[in-house]
């Protein structure tokens, strides 16, 4: 452990661990955070309001007031349209930075206060009540299913009323029958083309990983990503109803071909929208579940095709019609070249562990100023072995074990974390030969985050129950060594009651506890913390000859190319006023960029061109963020620089826990492994229980809980395949309908990530 986590805890502290702040500040600062966020609602509020009553006759009638009254401004219609539509969602993320800024100041003395609030009742929680455990969409939570239903309801409203106006429009233009059918499949077409471009305004904001609206709300990126996946397949199936229709419709005219290929000037360009419908269902093919499971990269690289939709998309509509949906795309562009920019840096891997099941444990450096919490998760690039493939893997380290390192655990499943191991394989096997050769095998890492929750949520329970399957068990290393860091350094920390249960299928993965030295993290734990944990392993009927001789593990020592470089902090935890003011700058810039180029150029030379002012509209987008963010991210880069040349200096002996006792002497490269592990938790036979032949039975688990540890807040957090996330959240359902009032309440949390 890095003894100036506990000497120099990374925020000023007093009594407690907790940050001290004035009353009067605090009290500043949190009327300012509430009206944030009251200002925050409404304005989202208003927007979606907006968006539903659009598609009725009084909806359109108010919308084109608004462009009547705003029409004659700098940027026009698309000025209009863009205001009224996308600004609404740019406007909460210029609060959503303020509210971070000043949440940042106080997080710990505020994360305490807000801590003590929740165990006074315990109650049932949308967000982790599991509503639906076994179907389509997983396992869905309250107020995911509030989501699901608001969405499906918005579709079935807006098709109603499109088509009542459909109708009532056709009965007044005196069209034959012919005409009549060929009006309303057309019409009907555009009009699910609208809802596609509404729902494709959400599409966007779950995938910007840094995102400060999913910071705001404390959404990790692991978490959005599925609602991303429910409105891919949402806007996919809109956007494909909207071309069908077309092509009927055409097709009952006789010019079906003519049509598809035709590129307007002025209206729509139907070739530009046929490429980029080809793109959006290439996607969305390559990413259903079975050819994801079938071949990953394809849907991987398949996916880059989002260029083509986007862009084509632009081209097809035009600039004024794209702008409906072009905040949420502009946030996504953003977030997009923060994460270019961080993931060029190479990071140095300070070790590298390989255990006998498998599984390699990764050191990488960072700056001390990096924040993080437990569950928190990193995207990893081995150059050695792709310049491509990014993977992700959980944080299995907590802040406070060091403020220069976090480490990884990588389970090999496939042929890159194979690689990866033989990789590492082969540098141990070329130090044993000669240690000092210049020729040894190197391995070099790039690093995108970390991302995850913004506060750190396993300690909001009274007690946890942490539920894994094999390499699942990394993520809980984390929170374990974060909870005994917290308890032994007296900082804020509610959970006393632990209990562990891990589903391994062989004894050869039980080396992955020996990463956590619980002693050398607290003495003498077992008086401060009651923590219990159940092994089952599935494919043994019995223990080995010789019980708790797991093997011994390798550490090489890596030699960085790029020597002293940690991690970028440009994405996830990094600086709020740095963030703030790139997508500021950002965001004026690329208004300064439309404004001058329609002042300059379009209106100068007479461009009326749909579809070129929609490339415009995109180039100036996209340029507006490298060229004015960029100019930001270049010089956050350098006061990232000098404050770490600044820490560099000061530290210059700092110990590093790796494998139960690595130690990091005068710089990060300087790596010695001084002594196995012993095995500590499996060891200890009061905490410890092996049970081999049989799978956990959570209905049994969970019974005996709610007599034991009676009524408190109890956070089950799930890390593993899905079966095992529809088990726990199946049987917490249950424990909820025949609970009685002194039993726990048991609250669902994954932290399964699947792309």
């Amino acid at each position: 452990m890095d003894k100036a986590s506990v000497h120099k805890p990374l925020l000023l502290e007093s009594e407690g661990g907790v940050k001290k702040i004035p009353p009067v500040l605090f009290l500043f600062a949190s009327s300012v955070k509430w009206i944030l966020r009251i200002l925050m609602w409404v304005i989202f509020i208003g927007w979606v309001a907006f968006i539903f009553i659009y598609p009725t006759q009084f909806g359109s009638q108010l919308f084109q007031k608004w462009i009547h009254a705003t029409n004659g401004t700098l940027f026009g219609l698309t000025g209009s349209i863009f205001l009224a539509l996308s600004a609404p969602i740019l406007v909460i993320a210029f609060l959503s930075i303020a509210y971070l800024i000043i949440t940042s100041n106080s997080k710990e003395e505020d994360f305490e206060r807000n801590r003590k609030k929740s165990f006074r009742c315990p109650t049932v929680r949308l967000w982790t009540f599991p509503v639906l455990v076994d179907g389509p969409f997983g396992v869905v939570s309250a107020a995911e299913c509030i989501g699901i239903i608001f969405f499906a309801v918005y579709i079935l409203w807006a098709v109603y009323a499109y088509t009542i106006r459909n109708l009532s429009s056709v009965s007044e233009l005196h069209l034959t029958s012919r005409e009549e059918s060929i009006w309303l499949w057309k019409v009907t077409g555009l009009r699910f083309g609208g809802i596609g471009q509404f729902c494709m305004a959400f599409l966007f904001l779950p995938i910007a990983r840094g995102s400060v609206l999913l910071r705001v709300i404390d959404i990790p990126f692991e978490h959005a990503t599925r609602y991303h996946v429910w409105l891919g397949h949402l806007t996919m199936v809109l956007f494909s109803l909207h071309g069908i229709f077309y092509v009927v419709g055409w097709a009952m005219e006789g010019n079906l071909w003519h049509e598809m290929l035709e590129w307007k000037d002025i209206g729509v360009a139907n070739l530009a929208g046929v490429i980029s419908l080809l793109a959006g269902l290439l996607m969305w093919v390559t990413s259903l579940h079975p050819v994801r499971k079938w071949n990953f990269e394809l849907f991987f690289y398949t996916h880059q095709l989002y260029v083509v939709f986007v862009v084509f998309l632009a081209l097809h509509v035009g600039d004024f019609i794209f702008s409906m949906a072009a905040g949420p795309i502009f946030l996504f562009v953003l977030d997009r070249f923060l994460r270019f920019c961080q993931s060029r840096r190479t990071v140095d891997i300070i070790s590298a562990n390989c255990l006998p099941c498998g599984t390699v444990e990764l050191v990488l450096a960072k700056p001390a100023n990096l924040r993080y919490n437990a569950l928190s998760f990193v995207f990893l690039q081995i150059k050695e072995l792709s310049w491509l493939q990014w993977h992700p893997f959980s944080v299995s380290s907590s802040p406070l074990d060091g403020k220069h390192h976090l480490s990884v655990l990588i389970k090999v499943l496939g042929e890159w974390t194979a690689k990866l191991r033989g990789s590492i394989t082969d540098i141990h096997g070329a130090e044993s030969m000669d240690s000092s050769s210049p020729s040894i095998p190197r391995i070099t890492a790039s690093v995108e985050g970390p991302y995850g929750h913004e506060v750190p949520y396993h300690l909001m329970y009274e007690n946890i129950i942490l539920v894994a399957g094999g390499i699942g068990i990394s993520p809980f290393l984390a929170i374990l060594s974060d909870i005994l860091h917290r308890i032994n350094e007296g900082r804020p920390c509610r959970p006393r009651d632990i209990l562990v249960v891990w589903a391994v299928k062989t004894c050869d993965e039980l080396p992955i506890l020996s990463t956590l030295d619980v002693e050398s993290i607290c003495p003498h734990f077992h008086d401060k913390i009651n923590l219990e944990i159940s092994i089952y392993v599935t494919r043994e009927s019995q223990p080995p000859l010789e019980e708790g001789e797991f093997g011994k593990s390798t550490v090489s020592r890596v030699r960085p190319v790029a020597k002293g470089y940690g991690m970028s902090i440009l994405v996830g935890t990094g600086d709020n006023i740095w963030a703030g003011l790139y997508v500021i700058a950002s965001t004026v810039g690329f208004l300064v960029l439309v404004g001058g180029v329609d002042v300059l150029y379009m209106k100068p030379y007479g461009i009326s061109a749909w579809w070129y002012k929609g490339l415009v509209f995109v180039v100036c987008m996209v340029g507006s963020v490298v060229i004015f963010g960029g100019a930001v991210v270049g010089l956050w880069h350098l006061w990232e620089r000098k404050i770490q040349a600044g820490e560099d200096g000061a530290d210059v002996n700092v110990n590093v826990n790796v494998n139960g006792e690595a130690v990091l002497l005068g710089s990060k490269d300087d790596v010695v492994a001084s002594k196995d592990s012993h095995h500590q938790i499996i060891h200890d036979k009061s905490s410890t229980t092996i049970q081999y032949g049989s799978r956990p039975d959570f209905k049994e688990i969970l019974g005996s809980i709610s007599e034991r540890w009676g009524h408190v807040d109890v956070g089950v957090i799930v890390c593993g395949p899905p079966a095992l996330q529809t088990s726990v959240a199946g049987e917490i359902r249950s424990q909820y309908f025949r609970r009685r009032p002194h039993h726990p309440v048991f609250h669902f949390n994954s932290h399964s990530f699947d792309l």
